[in-house]
């Protein structure tokens, strides 16, 4: 196994449910509601199509860059105060370090929030940290693991990674990793070359390193 490539979050860390406080805020100013099934739908998704999706949703006319300016105010308020991680998710991350194994953080939220919970997480877990604003093209395009996988100089079809959503199983599938999905918000079903686990507490060293055979 060459690396181990982690998305954020749901699969680190809790934002999701921070996630629906501010969109439901950023909605409600709109002029609409939000409920979980409008959730839903932007896992794992880029941030340019969050806000397209929240004005759609809403039929408001506001600029999206407005828009995108209420998402991120609330997101940084929030985190500012640190954020829960997942069940097992450091002791996975410690394990991981012990065997000498690079790891990638790749996430589709923006760097500044990608910082904002590494204050929780631990900068220092990371080789490589990967975000929206490092790439053209968000998940579920490949680009997101590839360019992580090409900054680590490691192959993507010896690469384990860990996501909680459609997409981002989709971009690492599309880039030849291995996955292991364990879903948050939205159901994935088992398929070749991915295994679907409840938490990150059933996952260890051995079952990713079982991925590459």
């Amino acid at each position: 196994m060459d690396a181990v490539l982690f998305d954020m979050d749901g699969l680190l860390v809790d934002t999701e449910k921070v996630w629906f406080e501010v969109e439901s805020e950023v909605v409600a100013r709109l002029g609409g509601t939000w409920g979980p099934e409008h959730q839903g739908q932007l896992v794992g998704g880029s941030w340019e199509r969050s806000i397209a999706y929240m004005l759609k949703v809403t039929g408001a006319e506001v600029a999206p860059s407005i828009v995108g300016e209420w998402l991120l105010d609330g997101m940084e308020q929030r985190l500012a105060d640190g954020v829960e991680t997942m069940p097992g998710a450091l002791d996975l991350l410690r394990a991981i370090m012990e065997e000498g194994v690079p790891i990638a953080l790749v996430t589709s939220s923006l760097r500044v929030i990608a910082d904002s919970v590494l204050k929780s997480v631990g900068r220092e877990h990371f080789d490589v940290i990967v975000t929206a604003d490092d790439v053209t093209w968000t998940k579920p395009h490949p680009e997101p693991y590839l360019t992580a996988t090409s900054l680590l100089s490691v192959d993507p079809a010896r690469c384990a990674v860990l996501e909680d959503s459609p997409n981002g199983v989709a971009s690492a599938s599309a880039a030849g990793c291995r996955v292991v999905a364990v879903p948050s918000l939205v159901a994935i079903d088992p398929a070749p070359g991915r295994v679907v686990v409840p938490s990150l507490c059933h996952v260890d060293v051995a079952l990713l390193r079982g991925l590459i055979g």
